[in-house]
């Protein structure tokens, strides 16, 4: 059965690009057939994320202005077969596209594939009510554990809600274990509980995230901890019961509790 999904966040810097890139990925390398709608139009960053920029003919606005077929925009990811990226317009704007022809453009891509995962651009601007106009299957919130981010996620919830859509389903992206346990970050569980949504996943912080964008490439080529996180939320959004690790209430490794070193602590400065 084909699902659209818009993953959404409520403020940028939450990693919701990156998450989109590599959950389809993940999604491809456990055999489904996906297809990633970058819907940053003006900007766009898909393209650069899955290392496509060098194949990018069309984009998503020509094929809503007819000025090409929809299969001369989309692009095969090389190292994921099943994996097309349909790119944003990097010279126009949101108002380039109107929900209508989303709306067709989405309903076609449903017929051939699995997921249709739809990046939409930070805040609650028009480009992310395109998308809710447009209408999608399910929405996914990216927020990461500070006060800020999950004020932004609630706001961008209730846009959600004044559309009748269903409630969206929560990633909690960039959670540090001792700073759980320390009482200085939120864990997944309090920030699904404060925001009233269903959580889907939990992404730790981790270097290989930021290293694997450094070298172009994606991090579930990666032996690390965030790809297994992600190739969980792949395998909840196929349908399979899939534990949470729970970041902040797991007991640290013997080795890790003899030889690590206290977090450095965190003092204001003294501008006197």
């Amino acid at each position: 059965m084909s699902v659209s999904i818009c993953i959404a966040s409520g403020k940028g810097g939450a990693g919701k690009s990156t998450l989109a890139a590599n959950l389809g990925a993940a999604l491809a390398f456990r055999g489904a057939s996906v297809v990633i709608v970058d819907m940053d139009i003006g900007l766009r960053s898909q393209d650069a994320l899955l290392a496509l920029q060098d194949h990018v003919v069309y984009d998503l606005v020509d094929v809503a202005n007819k000025d090409c077929q929809l299969d001369q925009a989309l692009i095969a990811h090389p190292a994921f077969p099943g994996l097309r990226l349909l790119p944003a317009a990097q010279f126009a704007r949101a108002r380039s596209l109107e929900p209508e022809r989303l709306g067709k453009i989405l309903k076609k891509l449903k017929q051939e594939n699995d997921f249709i995962l739809l990046d939409s651009p930070a805040g609650i601007e028009r480009g992310f009510r395109n998308i809710l106009n447009a209408g999608t299957d399910e929405m996914i919130l990216v927020t990461t554990p500070d006060d800020i981010s999950i004020r932004d996620a609630e706001r961008a919830a209730q846009v959600m809600d004044a559309k009748r859509l269903p409630r969206p389903r929560l990633i909690v992206n960039r959670l540090d274990n001792d700073l759980i346990r320390r009482g200085e970050m939120y864990s997944a569980k309090t920030v699904a509980q404060a925001l009233d949504l269903a959580l889907l996943g939990e992404v730790p912080e981790d270097p290989a995230v930021y290293r694997s964008m450094l070298r172009h490439g994606l991090l579930i080529d990666y032996d690390c901890e965030a790809r297994s996180a992600v190739l969980r939320i792949a395998d909840r959004l196929q349908g399979e019961d899939v534990p949470f690790p729970d970041y902040g209430s797991r007991r640290i490794p013997l080795l890790r509790r003899l030889f690590h070193t206290d977090l450095k602590e965190v003092a204001p400065l003294d501008r006197n």
